[in-house]
């Protein structure tokens, strides 16, 4: 009994532009979530999301491992803070129905927690009150349709208008 040659695979169609690096950070993550036991890295990026800020900043997802061949009733695997996990443990149902909404289906029936350090998320930005444009600029800009861009240039008269501090050499 002979074996056949197996015919090889087409190449993809090469595209020949440049790509933005959102678009091409999904492939290069994928395969490193998946090895970790995160078939949708989103879980991780929009934990926040899915869980709330206030429970996001002490926990965070480690994996989901779920039964061979299966898709569904998975083990969720979180890190939490220190004394954390005792709450925690107590709203476990509150997080598999959160996650499961996430999902759309019952992707996950039990939650592992494990203490561990979480790495501090960025906390936004509060918003900068806006500096006084200067009246001779104020009434040039005034004229301006684009919403966008008027509060854009008038930020810029404001910022070039401001006194200087004096610098330290």
């Amino acid at each position: 009994m002979s074996k056949r040659p197996r015919t090889p695979q087409p190449e993809p169609a090469r595209q020949n532009r440049s790509r933005q690096v959102a678009e091409l950070l999904p492939a290069v993550g994928g395969a490193a979530f998946r090895k970790f036991g995160f078939v949708q890295s989103a879980v991780v990026t929009r934990w926040p999301e899915i869980v709330g800020e206030k429970l996001a900043r002490v926990s965070s997802p480690e994996s989901i491992r779920f039964p061979q061949g299966k898709k569904q009733d998975g083990v969720l695997t979180l890190t939490v803070r220190g004394a954390h996990a005792a709450m925690m443990s107590h709203i476990t149902p509150e997080i598999i129905e959160r996650v499961n909404r996430f999902f759309g289906y019952a992707a996950v029936a039990r939650v592992a927690i494990r203490q561990g350090d979480i790495a501090p998320r960025a906390l936004p930005r509060p918003p900068v009150a806006p500096r006084p444009v200067p009246a001779e600029l104020g009434q040039s800009l005034r004229t301006i349709g684009d919403p966008e861009l008027k509060a854009v240039l008038e930020a810029l008269a404001a910022g070039v208008a401001a006194p200087r501090l004096p610098t330290i050499r």
